[in-house]
């Protein structure tokens, strides 16, 4: 089955850093996407806030270097994040990241 996604957006707050018990160091993002899409012939107004999850070695030096207002592009998989509170969301758990500016 297929499960991925293709998301560019910008940084719109600074990435937290973190390590797992395991030892695998994990950064959090937040990008924005706005953009104009077609939908039925009009142009609709878009606007998504998403939480990417960056885990392993591999993405330590790429998220360390990022500052708030980078534009990325970042490709990878949807996986559903439960908060202590018991309210869910979607968040992008990241397998490659291009920054574009």
């Amino acid at each position: 089955m297929d499960n991925s996604l293709v998301f560019t957006g910008t940084l719109c707050r600074q990435v937290e850093h973190s390590e797992s018990p395991a030892g695998i160091p994990h950064s959090y993002l937040v990008l924005e996407h706005r953009s104009i899409q077609q939908e039925a012939g009009m142009n609709r107004q878009t606007y998504v806030r998403l939480q990417v999850v960056c885990a392993g070695q591999a993405f330590s030096s790429v998220t360390h270097n990022l500052t708030v207002g980078n534009t990325v592009r970042v490709s990878g998989f949807l996986n559903r994040h439960q908060n202590r509170s018991g309210q869910s969301k979607l968040v992008l758990h990241a397998q490659q990241i291009e920054i574009l500016s």
